[in-house]
């Protein structure tokens, strides 16, 4: 169920996708009249779940790369603009870090400007490390469909989880990543994926996220060459799944 629109961006193409992306966006934001503050409370364009790797492979370092590379986007002025590209004007984003024991380091927090999303950036610097185990990708999506999004505090046009990690599912899980994919998918979900391609696995990480793991209405991979790259590429995703313009320029195929 993983749809036939679920695509995937070339690590050399994400730069040149975002630029143009963001040019689409500054535009359309002009265009996107404003709505008031009691209609957004009713409905947010877009609810984004992140969910970080913080195995045993994740470095206290690479721990620090993710969050300061999350917290950078946040305060990025193209990553802003998106969230005011819909007719909401509003985007609800939660922290999920996860290994064997998945747990929100952030709770759901409302973005509708750029002071809110600075203010989210300084929670994710802040947020502590909660495990640094096994793998358990599976237990980590169940989680998140069965304590995360039923909490979201108001209805959102898109739910997305945006997953990241260096590393393939290794807990051998009852039920298999694919099936709790399929779960959310049916419910409407998108599920992204941006796999960390540094260490044992980098070779066969991102066939087995296009896979395994991404899926639902416009889903897409976007690759990160290594923990150092993160930041550049989770900016760049954060455009493309936050924006309602950015839809429509989404490759349909990365190779």
């Amino acid at each position: 169920m993983r749809t036939e629109e679920a695509r995937s961006i070339p690590r050399g193409a994400g730069l040149a996708a975002f630029i143009s992306i963001g040019s689409a966006v500054i535009v359309g934001c002009l265009l996107v009249p404003a709505v008031p503050a009691s209609a957004q409370r009713e409905m947010v364009d877009t609810a984004l779940v992140l969910a970080v790797d913080v195995s045993g492979s994740v470095t206290p370092e690479r721990f620090a790369l993710q969050m300061e590379g999350i917290a950078r986007a946040f305060e990025d002025a193209s990553v802003q603009r998106a969230v005011l590209s819909g007719p909401h004007r509003s985007t609800f984003v939660t922290l999920v870090e996860w290994s064997n024991r998945p747990a929100v380091s952030v709770p759901w927090t409302l973005i509708t400007d750029r002071e809110s999303a600075r203010a989210l950036a300084a929670r994710i610097r802040e947020a502590r490390r909660v495990d640094d185990q096994f793998t358990c990708m599976s237990a980590a999506l169940q989680m998140i469909a069965g304590k995360v999004l039923p909490f979201l505090p108001a209805p959102a046009v898109r739910t997305i989880i945006d997953v990241s990690g260096d590393g393939h599912d290794n807990c051998n899980p009852a039920k298999p990543v694919d099936a709790v994919r399929d779960e959310l998918v049916a419910a409407g979900v998108t599920i992204n994926g941006l796999p960390i391609l540094e260490g044992e696995e980098a070779d066969t990480l991102e066939g087995w996220y296009r896979n395994h793991v991404i899926g639902g209405q416009n889903a897409f991979l976007l690759p990160a060459s290594g923990f150092r790259d993160f930041g550049r590429a989770i900016r760049a995703k954060f455009v493309l799944e936050i924006s309602f313009l950015a839809r429509r320029f989404l490759p349909r195929s990365a190779n």
